[in-house]
């Protein structure tokens, strides 16, 4: 291993025991704090659109050179209402209930102990992703919404947007006493640094990828922790029988 990759390796394997510090003291937070948090942070975004928009700006101007299609480019750009979207989201989950302690199910064994499964937090959760700026948002926010510290690792396609995102969300985090490291996003766009981070199983508790086929199947031969994953997605039509057939196929 060169030296160049030591120094990934130790990079990844702090954050990670980062994490696993932050996480212990993440599930003894209140729901009452992380809701606090999610609402703060709604309102962050919106105060931060334009430091937002800036960042995706830098982005976008870097999209030919990943030779992104125009649909891709699509789903990197950001607007005034995107962004907006992206508060509007936080808020919705901050109105969730709180999973954390709910009782499932409980029963009473021949011998009179009452067994109760009750849901707790994974821990921590690697969230792997690709170039679509509000998943950062989105996945930092059901993460400590149910109590698991997270790390992030967008698509370099997206990185100044995920950074403007995630910087907004630390603030806030540590403004409202969310503990240190809960929230971490992976700083650099070298891949290995997900190679390194999938061997963290001491860490991480669970990685979950999001995105294309190659992707699921990278995080699923690497990962030496159990991966929560999607593959093929399913599309359905339909269509009213009194309607334009013609039209529909058109």
């Amino acid at each position: 291993m060169s030296e160049e990759q030591n120094t990934l390796s130790d990079y990844c394997t702090t954050i990670a025991q980062n994490a696993k510090r932050a996480s212990a003291a993440l599930q003894l937070c209140s729901t009452d704090l992380r809701n606090q948090w999610l609402d703060q942070s709604a309102q962050a975004i919106r105060e931060n659109v334009a430091a937002i928009l800036a960042a995706n700006a830098l982005d976008i101007a870097a999209a030919p050179s990943f030779e992104l299609s125009d649909a891709q480019v699509d789903r990197l750009s950001l607007d005034d209402e995107r962004v907006e979207s992206i508060a509007t989201a936080l808020a919705a989950i901050a109105l969730l209930p709180d999973p954390v302690g709910e009782t499932i199910s409980s029963s009473i064994r021949p011998n009179g102990l009452e067994v109760t499964k009750v849901r707790v937090p994974l821990g921590v959760v690697f969230f792997i992703y690709e170039s679509r700026p509000n998943v950062t948002a989105d996945a930092a926010a059901i993460c400590l919404k149910s109590g698991n510290a997270v790390i992030l690792r967008g698509g370099k396609e997206a990185v100044h947007s995920s950074k403007a995102i995630v910087d907004v969300l630390i603030k806030v985090a540590a403004d409202v006493g969310i503990p240190e490291h809960s929230l971490q996003l992976v700083s650099t766009t070298d891949r290995d640094a997900v190679g390194f981070l999938l061997q963290q199983s001491d860490s991480i508790d669970v990685a979950i990828p999001r995105g294309g086929a190659g992707l699921i199947h990278r995080v699923v031969a690497e990962a030496k922790m159990p991966v929560m994953k999607h593959f093929d997605g399913n599309c359905h039509v339909y269509v009213d029988q009194h309607a334009n057939l013609q039209m529909a196929v058109d």
